[in-house]
């Protein structure tokens, strides 16, 4: 473990939130004045084959650069985990170092998945564990789950999202926490090879997905029912490449994506304006001095309220 994760990578992860950098962030109070004259980055996190847990910035400078800040070690057993969703990150439990939870797909079966940390950073090993979710998870292709929870706001949206194979997108609503319902089905989406968060609103949730024909696609999924999928073009060719894509917020209405070929071990930036079909401002920004070699990519957050709500499209 290089350093404490919910001190230094939190901070981090707060100043990319709020267009800040992964660099040189030393406290977890990082105001939006300081965060803004910094450039943005990426949250990244990954599962090792080892199963480790792993926290990297990728910040937005020319060129980029790279910051890994924390591993964990044997937070699963090796090479078990197949997909993993978002991991939140709350600093602020009492009497620990911090908690980590999010869920992963282990073989057919979802779990909640989530640790401890100690006072002194290192993960406090009774606490790390496994709740089973359900089975039947062997074809999912993606998952991740989203909350929308933002000051002034009365209403707090978690939804939990997948794709399967066979082109199914799945949306569950989960309003206590613990139950989820109202599922809700969308099919056609065979030709996604992966896709990423790009917006949280009251209304709507919004991913940005390639195919495996090279195009790059915003999918809307307003929160009513029956679940009604809206499906732009950004662009028509070259996004084939990846098999991982993880997007942080940039300004007001911009992102930051990280594309990683997981084939070559490559990782490229861009700077994505707000999306607005084939309009939609793309600016490459580098290859990032780093290899992506993990099998499993996923994106940081802080815990729902001090996340920086994603309003890419």
């Amino acid at each position: 473990m290089s350093v404490r994760l919910s001190t230094a990578f939190t901070a981090a992860a707060t100043a990319i939130l709020l267009t800040g950098t992964g660099t040189g962030v030393a406290t977890a109070k990082t105001t939006a004045g300081t965060a803004a004259s910094r450039a943005c980055g990426v949250a990244l996190g990954s599962v090792t084959a080892g199963g480790n847990h792993t926290a990297t910035g990728v910040t937005a400078t020319s060129p980029p650069t790279v910051s890994p800040y924390s591993t964990y070690t044997d937070i699963y057993a090796d090479g078990q985990v197949r997909l993993s969703g978002t991991f939140e990150n709350d600093p602020d439990i009492t009497g620990t170092g911090g908690r980590f939870s999010g869920y992963v797909v282990i073989g057919s079966t979802l779990y909640g998945s989530g640790y401890l940390l100690k006072e002194d950073g290192s993960v406090d090993r009774p606490t790390v564990g496994l709740g089973r979710v359900g089975g039947g998870w062997g074809d999912a292709t993606f998952f991740d789950s989203t909350t929308y929870a933002k000051d002034g706001d009365p209403e707090v949206y978690t939804s939990k999202y997948s794709l399967r194979s066979n082109g199914t997108l799945t949306r569950w609503d989960d309003r206590s926490g613990t139950v989820w319902g109202n599922k809700q089905t969308a099919t056609g989406f065979a030709a996604v090879k992966t896709m990423a968060l790009i917006s949280q609103t009251p209304t709507y949730d919004t991913f940005l997905a390639n195919t495996r024909g090279g195009a790059l696609y915003t999918i809307r999924i307003p929160r009513t029912s029956p679940m009604k999928p809206i499906v732009k073009l950004v662009r028509a060719k070259t996004w084939q490449g990846f098999e991982s894509m993880t997007i942080d917020k940039c300004g007001i209405y911009g992102t930051l994506l990280l594309g990683i070929d997981k084939d070559t071990g490559a990782g490229y930036l861009y700077a994505v304006g707000h999306a607005n079909g084939t309009a939609t401002v793309i600016k490459g920004l580098g290859k990032v001095p780093a290899i992506f070699t993990d099998p499993v990519y996923f994106r940081h957050v802080l815990r729902p309220g001090d996340n920086h709500m994603l309003f890419g499209e």
